[in-house]
């Protein structure tokens, strides 16, 4: 189970390895807290659907987001609390913060216990969601990490709301991360070929990324970036995908998205890991 906070966060962060499961057999559900509506839209022609003119975007990702499982292989896919629940809060220190249905600005009581029924009917094995910095500092983001967090353990209470299902301990409980080697290499190959990384000169200046020696796993999903690079397609008024850092090669593409990063922080390692020592399956050492 992935908890994501808009659409097209489960591609960037996570494509490959969804796409990468859904075809060994595991049933990958994807739960998304927000439509999205305050996205900013990079096509054009489509700007009209932004919230400053047509405010319909958060309507059109929903199609956007089918298109995306699809192209992944994922036909497990929930908007918390259904889709419009909550809506997306924007930017850190922006106006729709305060907005009254923004995500970020819920009471973590209502939106624990929808995922906590999704838990209880799914019983997942790992569930993988932000830091709790949700990554890079988005207000979606960091309310996805508490969500996801607080319904782990609230899943696993018997006592905890009895007539949502039978109580589930999710074995273990991954966060997502982008090592700063890999960042390092990335921002040398876009800047070698003349591209535009991030607007950054050099990676202490990004919002994210981790010491390379918190990272606990690293999914091979580089067989599985057709289906991510075309899932990043499906999200078109979000990603460029011919843009320098997602298109500027094959090289570029493996080494930043084909392999995939996580944290381990609650369960036990397994014994599967490469030669730095993380694991190679987010499944290792789970029994059955």
């Amino acid at each position: 189970m992935l908890v994501h906070a808009h659409p097209d966060d489960e591609t960037i962060g996570n494509g490959a390895t969804m796409s990468r499961y859904v075809t060994e057999g595991v049933h990958v559900t994807l739960v998304t807290c927000t439509l999205g509506e305050y996205g900013e839209v990079l096509v054009p022609e489509l700007r009209w659907l932004s919230a400053e003119e047509g405010d319909q975007l958060g309507g059109y990702r929903i199609g956007e987001l089918a298109a995306a499982c699809a192209e992944l292989g994922v036909t497990d896919h929930r908007f918390l609390g259904g889709p419009g629940r909550w809506s997306d809060s924007g930017m850190m220190g922006t106006a729709p913060n305060n907005g009254p249905r923004a995500f970020w600005r819920a009471d973590l009581a209502a939106p624990t216990r929808e995922l906590v029924a999704v838990i209880r009917e799914v019983r997942p094995h790992v569930l993988v969601t932000y830091d709790e910095n949700g990554g890079y500092g988005h207000p979606d983001h960091i309310q996805a990490h508490r969500v996801a967090m607080q319904a782990a353990d609230r899943a696993a209470q018997a006592d905890y709301e009895p007539e949502l299902g039978s109580a589930w301990k999710i074995p273990k409980v991954y966060w997502n991360c982008v090592p700063r080697s890999v960042l390092a290499e990335s921002l040398r190959l876009v800047k070698e070929a003349g591209g535009d990384f991030f607007g950054v000169d050099s990676i202490e200046e990004l919002p994210f990324g981790v010491d390379d020696s918190v990272v606990t796993a690293a999914v091979d999903g580089r067989a599985y970036l057709p289906a991510k690079m075309a899932a990043m397609r499906a999200h078109a008024t979000q990603i460029a995908v011919d843009g320098p850092f997602f298109a500027l090669s094959n090289n570029v593409g493996q080494l930043a998205f084909g392999i995939e990063y996580y944290r381990l922080v609650r369960g036990e390692a397994g014994p599967v890991v490469d030669d730095h020592g993380r694991e190679e399956d987010l499944f290792s050492g789970i029994a059955g």
